[in-house]
């Protein structure tokens, strides 16, 4: 993957397409990898919320410490915020992707709102996921790995289908905003290694006692 280029994607910024589009390879990839990674850890989220309701007492294996773990991240408002539980959306929302992506890797080109819906989707997930880390971190005070995996896979999928979205003019760019827009296909891998790093530094530095602890 080069810095410069949005992955499995060549040229410069094209005006709006209203015919069918596909997408290079290494993208295609990147919404079928976070598809199927993001549907599996929602099912295992699903089975552990399933084991939790039944029985109150039961201890799901990602429990790993008091900082560490899924049960009372599961069982809490947030894990429900739409009402019912939050990994049941991811489920369908995860599958969906995953087929959209295995299409795309066959050579099955979009229409232009299949691709909007995607991208409105992706910025949902994102902003929820946001959300949610801020209340895992400062509200539930605890860090529930499957759902971590759900963080670290919404966040590609948003960033590349957007990016791919506004090179292809399906989200249409203003003249005057494409030389910031070839600015950000030019450090896409970057300003990607960033946002999770800001992540990583949150989640340090709000449970730093317990990290420095495990030394």
């Amino acid at each position: 993957m080069t810095a410069g280029r949005v992955p499995g994607e060549s040229g410069s910024a094209a005006p709006a397409r209203r015919s069918p589009l596909g997408a290079g390879r290494a993208t295609a990839l990147v919404v079928t990898l976070t598809g199927l990674v993001g549907w599996l850890a929602s099912f295992q989220l699903t089975a552990d919320g399933w084991r939790v309701l039944g029985d109150p007492d039961y201890r799901p294996s990602c429990d790993l410490s008091p900082v560490v773990g899924c049960g009372s991240v599961l069982s809490s408002p947030q894990g429900s915020v739409l009402g019912f539980p939050n990994m049941l959306l991811g489920l369908g929302a995860f599958a969906a992707v995953a087929a959209l992506g295995a299409a795309l890797l066959l050579g099955a080109r979009l229409h232009r709102a299949l691709w909007l819906a995607l991208n409105a989707g992706a910025l949902a997930g994102v902003v929820l996921v946001h959300w949610l880390i801020q209340q895992s971190l400062y509200e539930l005070g605890r860090i529930c790995p499957y759902c971590a995996v759900v963080w670290a896979v919404t966040i590609p999928l948003f960033w590349y289908v957007t990016l791919h979205n506004l090179r292809h003019g399906v989200l249409p760019v203003p003249r005057r905003a494409r030389g910031a827009l070839h600015s950000v296909l030019e450090l896409h891998g970057v300003i990607l290694a960033t946002w999770y790093a800001v992540i990583v530094l949150l989640v340090l530095t709000r449970f730093w006692d317990h990290w420095t602890g495990l030394l």
